[in-house]
């Protein structure tokens, strides 16, 4: 038995409006779903949009400058030759290179350093 019931009114059409609501209830949440997905892709595409402008302004190459060796001073003993440093003062590579001889306990003219580039 219906919880409410309206005089003259058949059984019948109390199940088709239900089905009804039903199936407006589906569509309507649907549709909220989709519009959302739409604008979920909207907004990705404009994120998108920014990134790719903001990296075509970006510098195309880091400057890199070359540590040269003085011709006066002598190199130590096993000295691997140049490093190449890109955005890093010489005196914060030479600071590092330190810090990792140390760190492997071994002796700095026996590594060899390549370049060294600050991670931003």
């Amino acid at each position: 038995m219906p919880l409410l019931t309206i005089p003259g009114e058949e059984a019948g059409l109390q199940v088709m409006d239900s089905l009804i609501t039903a199936v407006l209830g589906y569509a309507v949440v649907f549709f909220g779903l989709v519009l959302l997905m739409v604008v979920v892709t909207m907004i990705g595409k404009i994120f998108a949009a920014k990134a790719a402008k903001a990296a075509d302004k970006a510098p195309a190459e880091e400057p890199v400058t070359e540590v040269k060796e003085e011709t006066d001073a002598p190199t130590a003993p096993g000295s691997a030759g140049d490093v190449k440093l890109h955005n890093v003062e010489p005196k914060i590579a030479a600071m590092l290179m330190a810090i990792v001889a140390d760190k492997m306990q071994k002796p700095i003219n026996e590594l060899r350093f390549i370049s060294i580039k600050e991670v931003e």
